[in-house]
């Protein structure tokens, strides 16, 4: 008897080779001043992205998108995708550079201290981001929300967030609620935030910056082995994301690339 296998070729939500994303950290300097979103794409979200059509939409038509993993920057080239990204730009990358860029415009301000806002994450983090900023960025003012803690907000919810937001009028805006939470939720929203400034989805970052979680050495980021760091720390929560999802990811590009 004669055996038949078939490849699955369903409709791919999220085509990696289609994407435009940023190829170096030097090119974060030439994006534009005013209301711009930046999300960032690694392994699991490119995964997460391929049953969730309105995560997808929101990593596609976000207006710049950063290769944050190692598994992207190949995939990339192994599929000869439109962007070809040469080096990995974390989440952390985009936050520094943000963060820096703006202490010293903010430092040669005359008349008015520019802001910072974090939305996002329970109110013991921000409280210990709003002290270390003060110290690494003292020209800068930070504000804080802290949203309620649920898997989906009320509307209600949604609109005290929005008029927070619009209150603050920041001049940098870092949204931290867990992918793919926080790319939905300023995707969605997009047209109600009345702002005009840089927003940026990142996640994890507001505990590293805060203390609560760390960071792989600088030895393992330079391997590309902050996945494997991450997993080895929080065995419990990290091993099906690492375990199933790293062959899952492989699978989706080869379903792309068929």
């Amino acid at each position: 008897m004669i055996k038949v296998f078939y490849i699955d070729l369903r409709i791919i939500m999220l085509r990696l080779k289609e994407l435009n994303i940023v190829e170096s950290r030097g090119a974060l300097q030439s994006i534009s001043e005013g209301k711009i979103l930046i999300n960032t794409v690694n392994a699991h979200s490119f995964n997460v992205a391929q049953k969730d059509d309105l995560f997808a939409e929101a990593l596609s038509k976000c207006d710049y998108l950063i290769p944050d993993g190692a598994s992207i920057i190949k995939a990339c080239k192994l599929l000869n995708a439109k962007s070809q990204p040469k080096e990995r730009i974390a989440g952390w990358d985009l936050f520094t550079f943000e963060m820096q860029r703006l202490e010293g415009k903010s430092q040669n301000k005359v008349g008015r201290r520019l802001k910072v806002m974090f939305m996002g994450s329970s109110e013991k983090v921000l409280s210990m981001i709003r002290e270390k900023a003060a110290k690494d960025y003292p020209n800068l003012d930070i504000i804080t929300y802290s949203p309620p803690y649920k898997p989906k907000f009320s509307e209600e919810d949604n609109v005290a967030i929005i008029k927070a937001i619009n209150e603050a009028n920041p001049d940098l805006l870092w949204i931290g609620m867990t992918a793919p939470k926080q790319e939905k939720w300023t995707y969605q929203h997009w047209n109600e935030l009345n702002i005009h400034c840089h927003v940026g989805t990142i996640g994890a970052v507001f505990d590293f910056y805060a203390g609560t979680a760390k960071r792989a050495p600088q030895w393992w980021q330079n391997h590309s082995l902050e996945w494997l760091y991450r997993l080895i720390k929080e065995p419990k929560r990290m091993w099906r994301r690492y375990v199933f999802g790293n062959p899952l990811f492989l699978w989706n590009i080869t379903k792309e690339k068929v």
